[in-house]
């Protein structure tokens, strides 16, 4: 293989546009899979993925493809569109060479369309613009091109723009080909020493951590001594490959192509998305490649093993080790170890947003068959003590006694809002409901407009997006980044059952807040809590005060069901010893929460 003849690009769009349609069509233009073999979403591997119809994971596969007499390698990455991994589309950027920015022509140019734009053209990519969809009835071919130039400045007033379908085949070829045309071969030097860059990892049983590369220099082949720059593991390599979407072992990697390395290990924190691989003992005379910007996590929430009946301690090792090999596949996810005197030992985790966390919680679930408790999602705070100290907090339960806080900032955001301008008046009000600080609008043509709005993340990291999808009928997007830290006056509501305050419940809101907040949270308890044989007070309070409460009956068993007659004393008797024997299990007793109540309570 002519190595001129290698292209390196990936598919980039908002979520649900296409681009697993679209992959699916090169695979069966350039015969990487038997049409028999064929299904939709193939490059989805996860259940997950299937169920939901969004691609979660960045996955790479090798194409071949004769074209104007010559064979051409094509090494494709197909990305998610989705805010919460975004992550993942950057890393597949720094990998290749050019892009396709697909456009729904039904929805046309939406949040994410921008953010992953703007990823591209800060990595200096090709861009191959399309309008995907064009057979559907409601497309507006026009319009959604129209966008696309505006959004691509004066460049885009001369781009060729390519209409397709992905469910047809409609014009693929044609884009295909317009890939080999534009999108610029890689830079190669096999005669250098061997470089490369580690874009994702994954683990096999057998083969330990695999290292997804990008060949910068050089070549790698099975037996090689290699060494990770960053963590300084050595290893002998037990086989290079490629993907065809599986893994397929070769010969040799060479300068320029994409693949992956067995490496052997077993300790997955010794291969890190975007260090260095180099030979061994070369290491000390390269440098480094540019890796990539360390993602900041916009969200947390607290993972405890819920121990059921027959189950040990042990479960706390299962998500240790659960969450490291999670994290070899997710370099966005991050988790410490913390302990709770109501929950036990678990663990503090990190993520972009509520759909990552939500992924992460049932990856756990179905693939390691674990049964967790989450705590309430919360964004990071930094507090500032008045003795001067500065502290950051990841959950409400490290928020110090409100006696000796002088000041707490938390997070704000840029959101962006993409919207029909027909539904500009409800996406303000509902704006206005975050307490954030309206910046601009902006047409994209004549028919959407752009919302620019400064808020709080705290309050769009939970069901914002429901909402805005709610009063746009599902047609509005929206993209967010971090601006900075304000200062605000927050406080922590704690709900108490039984007088005992359950962790997992605690948050942190603003004070005009807190009554409002805790009393939709004990009613919830009211109508979920199992009924108990003693009478169970539900309180919301903020730094001792009670705030909200409300009183769950006690179940009443009927102690008389086996009396026939007889004296009324005999009666009473009874019902005078159950009512001493409540007494008792509301002054001793302890209320167990199922679940079910946890995760229904998480959810607004």
């Amino acid at each position: 293989m002519n190595q001129q003849n290698i292209r390196n690009y990936a598919i980039i769009a908002h979520i649900d546009h296409g681009k697993s349609t679209l992959a699916d069509r090169f695979l069966e233009l350039t015969g990487t899979i038997e049409k028999r073999k064929m299904k939709e979403q193939f490059l989805d591997t996860m259940d997950l993925e299937r169920e939901r119809g969004i691609t979660i994971k960045l996955q790479p596969v090798r194409m071949n493809y004769r074209f104007g007499g010559q064979d051409y390698m094509l090494n494709l990455i197909d990305t998610p569109g989705h805010v919460d991994f975004s992550y993942e589309v950057s890393r597949s950027l720094a990998a290749v060479e050019g892009v396709i920015l697909l456009v729904d022509a039904t929805k046309g140019v939406q949040a994410q369309t921008l953010a992953n734009l703007c990823l591209a053209q800060q990595q200096g990519l090709t861009i191959v613009p399309a309008i995907n969809k064009i057979d559907l009835p409601g497309a507006k071919v026009e319009t959604a091109e129209q966008e696309i130039r505006e959004i691509l400045g004066s460049v885009g007033q001369e781009m060729e723009i390519y209409k397709i379908s992905g469910k047809e085949g409609t014009g693929v070829e044609v884009l295909l080909q317009a890939v080999i045309k534009k999108v610029a071969p890689p830079k190669i030097d096999t005669q250098k020493p061997f470089r490369a860059l580690v874009f994702d990892s994954n683990y096999d049983s057998y083969k330990g951590v695999l290292a997804y590369v990008r060949m910068v220099d050089g070549q790698i082949k099975r037996g090689d001594k290699i060494t990770f720059m960053a963590s300084g593991a050595r290893i002998e390599v037990i086989e290079a490959g490629i993907f065809t979407p599986s893994l397929k072992s070769t010969d040799k990697l060479s300068s320029g192509e994409i693949g992956y390395i067995a490496t052997g290990l077993k300790e997955v924190a010794l291969c890190r998305v975007g260090d260095t691989i180099v030979h061994w003992p070369a290491a000390r005379a390269l440098l480094a490649l540019p890796g990539y910007k360390e993602p900041n996590s916009m969200v947390f929430a607290s993972f405890y093993p819920a121990i059921l009946e027959k189950q040990e301690a042990q479960d706390y090792n299962l998500l240790r080790d659960a969450l490291s090999k999670l994290k070899l596949s997710d370099a966005a996810l991050v988790f410490e170890p913390e302990s709770s005197d109501a929950l036990g030992r678990g663990f503090k985790c990190g993520f972009l947003g509520m759909l990552h966390l939500e992924i992460v919680s049932e990856r756990l679930r179905r693939e390691y068959n674990l049964e967790l408790i989450v705590t309430t999602p919360s964004v990071v705070y930094q507090v500032k003590k008045k003795n001067g100290e500065e502290i950051t907090i990841y959950s409400p339960q490290q928020l110090p006694d409100p006696s000796i806080v002088d000041a707490i900032r938390e997070p704000w955001v840029k959101l962006e809002v993409i919207s029909p301008s027909e539904y500009l008046g409800v996406v303000m009000k509902l704006l206005q409901t975050v307490g954030g600080t309206y910046l601009d609008t902006q047409y994209i043509g004549t028919q959407r407009v752009v919302i620019s709005y400064e808020a709080p993340l705290r309050e769009i990291i939970v069901d914002f997006y429901d909402k805005l999808k709610s009063v746009t009928s599902g047609y509005a997007s929206m993209g967010y980044e971090l601006i900075g830290w304000r200062e605000d006056d927050l406080v922590r509501l704690d709900i108490m059952i039984a007088q005992d305050i359950v962790e997992a419940f605690a948050r942190i809101i603003p004070r005009h807040k807190a009554m409002g907040e805790g009393r939709v949270i004990v009613e919830k308890l009211k109508e979920i809590l199992p009924p108990q044989m003693f009478a169970v007070a539900l309180q919301a309070a903020v730094g001792g005060k009670i705030v909200a409460r409300e009183d769950l009956s006690a179940r009443r068993k009927d102690v008389t069901a086996k009396l026939y007659g007889g004296d009324v004393t005999r009666k009473n008797k009874l019902l005078d010893k159950q009512k001493k024997g409540k007494k008792k299990m509301r002054d001793r007793g302890s209320v167990n929460i199922p679940q079910e109540v946890f995760l229904k309570v998480l959810k607004k």
